[in-house]
């Protein structure tokens, strides 16, 4: 049977304390299960804004999508993870990742590293936090047993990883080229990346929820015009390879909630996320999809 879909938002854009909220209840008054705060400079800190999320909200669920593990040490971050789960009763998701973009490392003036050693790096991260926060001598306490832990990956060692530890699988439909830049990948690349990571944890005890970030969301009659602003941005594709990009959701309404529930079919995805630009146009979706 598949998973019930869940939808999160990730808020980007900076904004006092009452705009903050208010695009916070926003994101619950459309129906999104979960409001994620990214970790990116520039962009807001995630622990502080999720516990302002908190505050304004009663239902969604409230996570980073995804923490840099190179700018935490594991203790200090254990700390602000069980504080942050405290002050928003239990609601925290905790996603993790690599990082990807050099140019934030060598701004915060932390070393960058191989791909193999930021890998190596997290991994230290998530069997640390593991250990601190299921001890009892740990300070202050979390109040979930267990905060859900969700791993970003798309390399064969961070899908290990991910088999191994997270409870949600979030898959970036890209990979990372030099300088950040991110590369889309295609129906039948993903393809090959859920199976590995199928592969990997078959041996759960549980299986893990799927996610995927979608980057694209535009409700149209036209998708042909609607993805021409796009093009110049994936110039190694034409107009109908981006149309078909799992990342991309372009089309009228029944179009998209039928590439959605095709999606959750062929790879799993139960779990979607879009950025905050496609909050409210992709809000819809979320009212038709609430309930299979």
């Amino acid at each position: 049977m598949a998973r019930p879909f869940r939808f999160g938002v990730n808020l980007m854009s900076p904004a006092p304390a009452g705009e903050w909220r208010a695009k916070c209840r926003r994101a619950e008054e459309l129906g999104y299960d979960v409001i994620l705060a990214p970790d990116h400079l520039g962009m807001p800190a995630p622990f502080p804004a999720l516990v302002a999320a908190a505050e304004a909200t009663e239902r969604p669920r409230l996570g980073t999508f995804v923490l840099n593990a190179g700018f935490w040490n594991p203790a200090l971050l254990a700390r602000e993870v069980a504080t942050t789960d405290a002050l928003t009763d239990g609601r925290l998701e905790l996603g993790l990742g690599t990082g990807y973009v050099q140019a934030e490392h060598e701004t915060a003036g932390l070393p960058w590293g191989s791909p193999g050693e930021r890998v190596d790096h997290l991994r230290r991260t998530v069997e640390e936090l593991e250990r601190l926060l299921g001890s009892e001598e740990q300070q202050p306490q979390p109040v979930q047993k267990r905060v859900p832990l969700l791993i970003g990956a798309n390399g064969d060692r961070m899908l290990r990883l991910t088999a191994e530890h997270a409870d949600i699988a979030a898959f970036t439909g890209a990979r990372a080229r030099d300088g950040g830049v991110l590369e889309p990948l295609a129906a039948e690349e993903l393809d090959e990346r859920v199976a590995l990571y199928r592969k990997l944890a078959a041996g759960r005890a549980e299986p893990a929820e799927l996610n995927l970030l979608i980057q694209i969301v535009i409700v149209t009659d036209d998708p042909g015009a609607a993805i021409q602003p796009w093009l110049s941005r994936i110039p190694h594709l034409t107009e109908q390879q981006v149309l078909e990009l799992p990342i991309v959701l372009v089309g009228t309404l029944d179009d998209i909630v039928e590439q959605v529930r095709a999606q959750r079919d062929r790879f799993g995805f139960s779990y979607l996320t879009v950025l905050e630009p496609n909050m409210e146009v992709f809000a819809p979706v979320v009212a038709r999809l609430r309930e299979t």
